[in-house]
């Protein structure tokens, strides 16, 4: 882990400077750029909250909020987790022609990502003060539960960067994956009140991005607190996660050039 700290410190500037970069690459063929960053997520959100609150009658409070929230965690993990597994090959010219460690082009997706959520919340705010959501101290508690997020992100994106390297077929079941997991973590439903006992449990429990949503929404729109021990033990698990990532990454990178030449 020193290595990774250090490597960090001396690539930051190059982090920094590939993160605006694949920014500005993003909307620069586009008529309405930036616009997209808020109007995907608005979209998705409209749709969500038609189908669910419209066509299905739920009655959460404050659902449109409810859905934007549980949409802005989930696109980013989706996205950082869906791009990581051909990371490696996305970046050819980079892997094959300079040392950078591999690590920093998943960290550069995540700050990305990580912007873009950002972004999000802003609008998520504006919304919040038009339906004049109520909010409490408990609202501290988006900064722990976003810290949690990063770090399972990361753990999971590194492993599968490994992995997508040498497996072609991971891709499609990496997305078939997902499309699960999207619907296990209760994106426009309550897991706790929608799913019946003791499975609903089990999902806030064994679904890291459903507990994060369901704490996201709780302390930001429902002035809730949120399971300490169990957003400990995700965060310790993203850490355990990372750590095995980034080894594994730092003993097999130089195998990923000659992946990549081959």
């Amino acid at each position: 882990m020193k290595r990774f700290f250090r490597d960090l410190r001396k690539y930051w500037d190059y982090i920094q400077y590939e993160t605006r970069a694949s920014l500005k690459s993003e909307i620069s063929g586009s008529y309405l750029g930036w616009i997209w960053l808020v109007l995907e997520p608005l979209c998705f959100m409209l749709i969500y909250t038609f189908i669910a609150g419209v066509v299905f009658g739920s009655k959460t409070d404050y659902f449109p909020i409810f859905v934007f929230a549980g949409l802005s965690i989930w696109n980013f993990f989706n996205k950082t987790v869906t791009s990581s597994v051909k990371l490696v090959a996305a970046n050819r010219d980079i892997v094959t022609k300079v040392y950078v460690p591999k690590f920093i082009l998943l960290l550069v997706r995540i700050f990305v990502n990580l912007f873009k959520m950002f972004v999000t919340f802003i609008l998520l705010i504006a919304f919040m003060i038009f339906f004049k959501v109520p909010i409490s101290w408990n609202i501290l508690w988006v900064i722990p539960i976003i810290i949690c997020t990063i770090i399972v992100t990361f753990g999971v994106s590194s492993i599968f960067m490994h992995f997508g390297v040498f497996i072609d077929d991971l891709v499609n079941v990496t997305a078939i994956g997902l499309k699960f997991m999207f619907y296990l973590s209760g994106i426009f439903y309550q897991i706790s009140t929608k799913v019946p006992k003791p499975y609903n449990t089990i999902l806030l429990c064994g679904n890291p991005i459903a507990f994060l949503i369901k704490s996201f929404r709780d302390s930001l729109i429902y002035c809730s607190g949120v399971h300490i021990i169990i957003l400990l033990a995700w965060f310790g698990i993203g850490i355990i996660l990372s750590i095995i990532g980034i080894r594994t990454i730092y003993k097999y990178e130089n195998t990923y050039v000659k992946v990549m030449r081959g």
